[in-house]
């Protein structure tokens, strides 16, 4: 399928309105990370509920001592979280302008 000038550029539009921010994306990660609040913002829900739980277990446990380690095993995922931000962003634009260009391959018939 072959977009137009005109339907390349409306899919680009359209990508600029419903990208995802780094910006919020890095703001949910530093407040609000241990919840998982910048993976649900991302569309990651899965694996933002298995953050959230560690999180409470963590807490929940800290006093058994065995909750130190859930809560070193979220705080690395949290870092290495911090460098896949951007990725995850990039492939959810890439998921989005597919998205977008097929609506408009539909609708062009």
């Amino acid at each position: 399928m072959t977009l137009t000038t005109e339907q390349q550029m409306l899919v680009e539009q359209r990508l600029a309105n419903d990208k995802k921010s780094i910006v919020v994306a890095y703001l949910l990660w530093g407040f609000l990370g241990g919840f998982g609040a910048h993976r649900f913002y991302l569309g990651k829900t899965g694996s933002a509920v298995g953050q959230i739980i560690l999180f409470v277990l963590g807490w929940l446990t800290v006093a058994f001592v065995v909750g130190f380690a859930f809560l070193i095993a979220l705080g690395i995922w949290l870092l290495v979280d911090a460098f896949l931000i951007p990725g995850m962003i990039e492939t959810d634009a890439k998921q989005k302008r597919v998205q977008i260009s097929n609506e408009l391959g539909v609708m062009s018939h």
